[in-house]
């Protein structure tokens, strides 16, 4: 669920989601890679010790 719900609101993710399917990715592949890149961002914050900051800010 979680990675439906960042393919839906998170930019970076909906524009990766979208090239890879348009690429023929597997949408559950492709879901998948999604849920590493959330983990890998959940575990990056708790390993620094500061909240999640999105750099790219990339227009809606």
């Amino acid at each position: 669920m979680c990675a439906l719900n960042a393919k839906k609101y998170d930019y970076q993710l909906k524009t990766y989601f979208e090239a890879k399917v348009e690429k023929g990715k597997n949408k559950m592949l492709v879901l998948n890679n999604i849920r590493n890149k959330v983990l890998h961002r959940v575990f990056a914050v708790i390993k620094r010790q500061q909240p999640y900051v999105n750099i790219h800010n990339f227009a809606a």
